[in-house]
């Protein structure tokens, strides 16, 4: 049964700890590049700077080009009723809260694929 990790950190170790850390890397590439929105991790990144500079590009979307975060959360799939939960009074912590319901989002799909193929 799937039960999704409760902070990006703890995410990062479950996906690391399950082997499956570079496929969640793999699958935010390839979402960020259906979305027209190309990050490109490398396989090599580790989770700390993976986080930050998902932070960073949330921050930029929201901020600057935000009909493409939106279509970014829409091709990710990210859960609309999160979203709405979430206080938008400060960027910097939104853009934290929306890094981790992606992270969260992109868990399930390399948890549930890996389980169950």
């Amino acid at each position: 049964m799937f039960i999704a990790p409760q902070n990006t950190d703890l995410l990062l170790l479950e996906a690391d700890r399950e082997s499956l850390y570079l496929k969640l890397i793999e699958q935010i590439n390839k979402d960020f590049n259906l979305a027209n929105e190309g990050i490109d991790f490398p396989l090599s990144v580790v989770p700390s700077e993976l986080k930050m500079q998902l932070h960073e590009k949330i921050y930029r979307l929201i901020q600057y080009k935000f009909a493409e975060y939106l279509n970014l959360l829409y091709i990710i799939d990210v859960s609309e009723d999160e979203i709405k939960k979430l206080d938008g009074s400060d960027l910097v912590v939104l853009a934290e809260q929306v890094v981790f319901l992606i992270l969260k989002r992109e868990w399930q799909k390399v948890w549930f694929r890996n389980k169950f193929s």
